[in-house]
């Protein structure tokens, strides 16, 4: 009984979670959003993500994507690795059996002998707890590699949603391409026909060409945007993706992005995947720390064997032919050149980097987030003044355009006014998508979607 209770110690230290070494709230001031005094709850993309064709494609994904296939049997990997560890804290039993045949000879009889033999082999006392901290770093070690996965599953969900954005984007820059082409070999035609009469100069025609060269060339770039965009989408979903379930309208995609509220303390980020592997690797490092103080003190085994010899089946379990054997034996190493000291001092710094890591990683975390606050901030009205100038620009192109026709306005006014109008249109479009990317970059950066992951981890 003292044996078992022994075998119950740990020497690894008591695990006490770092203070965050972030502020306790988050920045506010002219360009940061006011936050609500509530913790931001978990949030599933869902919730954030309202189109049911982006929903369809993350479930897809979900399912086929080759990046979550990997860091899943990664993680199917270190579960089973915990066992092969953990099964070092109970005793390997084994059994064998035998039978051997004497022909005997001319004075001695025939004989059969039979033989069955079970043990218990090399088992060790887990006296100072090595195995049991062996064991509980293992299990740190998987519950890492399951953020891990949590990890890979968070990016490739924003990873899919801006994909998903951008072929929105590109799908509009292609029909302000187009119409701008469109409108350019009007232009052109006019102003060949106004060369023609005398009535303009060359320098009018070549202006207009340029402006529909430009304008020709988007539309070959944006069809190329379009496909590649196509071809991203299969490649995150993992299997070719209905092109029905691609947007072409970007105000409908942003108006399908929610706003995700932030809450006010900063320890939400303790939610963050990334975050979480980082503790839960500083947690098998102090888990460490415990195996190698116990390699300080010696080891004790013990062997034992439950052994059956007979010479026929009637009397094997009679008088001697039942034998026991028990035996056990210590050892420890009286000098080893300090070794075992080194290796305690080893796992010790290695704690100490794993502890600046997971400080690291979480001022990264907090600062992800706070420029993403910074962004969201301003962008609404960068958003609105970005809108009035392509009013405006476009309003200017429609009359310049007007007074060109009437002979009031000059050729180079009118293409000057096509010219700022086609910019300020794809200046739109690019802010747009702005302001949809930074949606989800603060989902992604918050780690508000939590991944339920199959199957368990062993206990110490």
């Amino acid at each position: 009984m003292l044996a078992l209770g022994l075998a119950g110690c740990s020497m690894a230290p008591d695990y006490a979670r770092p203070a965050p070494p972030v502020p306790p709230s988050w920045p506010a001031g002219d360009v940061y959003l006011r936050q609500s005094e509530a913790g931001l709850p978990a949030v599933s993309y869902r919730e954030i993500f309202a189109d049911p064709r982006l929903q369809a494609l993350a479930e897809q994904a979900l399912v086929n994507n080759r990046d979550l296939r990997v860091a899943a049997a990664n993680l199917a990997a270190a579960r089973a690795q915990v066992r092969v560890v953990r099964a070092g804290q109970f005793p390997e039993v084994g059994v064998s059996a035998g039978v051997s045949n004497d022909s005997g000879t001319a004075t001695r009889a025939e004989s059969t002998s039979y033989s069955l033999s079970g043990g218990i082999s090399a088992f060790e006392l887990d006296l100072f707890g090595r195995l049991a901290s062996a064991t509980e770093a293992q299990r740190q070690a998987a519950l890492a590699t399951e953020a891990a996965a949590r990890t890979v599953r968070l990016g490739l969900i924003a990873d899919i949603a801006i994909a998903w954005a951008r072929h929105a984007a590109d799908a509009e820059l292609l029909r302000i391409a187009e119409a701008t082409a469109e409108s350019g070999r009007k232009t052109v035609t006019l102003s060949r026909a106004r060369l023609k009469g005398g009535i303009a100069p060359r320098t009018e025609l070549r202006q207009a060409e340029q402006i529909l060269a430009t304008a020709e060339a988007d539309v070959a770039a944006q069809k190329t945007a379009l496909a590649q965009d196509a071809n991203l989408m299969d490649l995150l979903v993992g299997a070719p993706v209905d092109r029905a379930l691609l947007p072409t309208d970007l105000g409908a995609v942003l108006a399908s992005v929610r706003v995700l509220p932030a809450g006010t303390s900063s320890e939400v980020l303790l939610r963050r995947p990334d975050v979480l592997q980082a503790e839960y690797r500083l947690r098998a490092a102090n888990a460490d720390i415990g195996v190698a103080r116990a390699e300080l003190f010696p080891r004790i085994s013990l062997t034992g064997l439950l052994g059956l010899a007979s010479e026929s089946l009637a009397s094997l379990f009679t008088g001697d032919a039942f034998h026991t054997t028990v035996g056990a034996d210590a050892s420890y190493a009286i000098f080893s050149g300090g070794g075992a000291g080194a290796n305690l001092a080893v796992s010790k710094a290695q704690r100490d980097a794993a502890l600046a890591s997971y400080e690291k990683v979480l001022q990264t975390a907090f600062r992800e987030v706070a420029d993403a606050l910074a962004r969201q901030g301003t962008i609404d009205d960068e958003l609105r003044a970005v809108t009035m100038r392509t009013e405006a620009a476009a309003d200017s192109a429609q009359l310049t355009q007007a007074r060109y026709r009437g002979g009031v306005a000059s050729s180079l006014e009118n293409l000057d006014a096509q010219r700022s109008y086609y910019t300020a249109q794809r200046s739109l479009v690019a802010e747009r998508l702005t302001v949809v990317s930074n949606r989800v970059t603060l989902y992604r950066a918050l780690g508000g979607d939590e991944a339920v992951a199959s199957g368990s981890i062993p206990g110490r």
